[in-house]
């Protein structure tokens, strides 16, 4: 089975050997995505809110690359540093799966760099 790596223009080279995703089989694999910009720089520091939002819009990213759209997310592992931060966080992930909101699951974790108040994984099926 061929597996085609997503990689997102004027990404610079990531600090980790990683792909953002994989495609295999028209499905999707999104590599955990971090609050980052596209110099690996966390964004939103302390605000769970606008880091959520940029997790999601770089998974937006990756997914649009792949030929998707957020509404071909099936899948999404979700990581936060602080379980206080679950409501905030579920406030910012509504707006973006609204309807039919794909399964997940939603763990207390470690996470780094430390500034990093959530990671997200996500797995999405590609129209063919």
């Amino acid at each position: 089975m061929p597996r085609v790596p997503v990689n997102l223009e004027g990404l610079a080279p990531p600090p980790a050997p990683l792909s953002s995703g994989i495609v295999a089989d028209n499905i999707l694999y999104v590599s955990g995505i971090l609050p980052f910009d596209k110099n690996w720089k966390t964004v939103g520091a302390g605000d769970i809110r606008i880091q959520t939002r940029q997790v999601i819009e770089n998974i937006k990213e990756v997914v649009e690359t792949a030929g998707g759209t957020l509404d071909d997310v099936v899948f999404n592992s979700i990581f936060l540093r602080d379980l206080d931060d679950y409501r905030a966080m579920n406030e910012v992930y509504a707006e973006y799966f609204p309807v039919n909101p794909p399964a997940r699951y939603c763990i207390q974790a470690s996470l780094a760099p430390p500034d990093c108040l959530l990671e997200i994984c996500s797995t999405a099926h590609l129209p063919r």
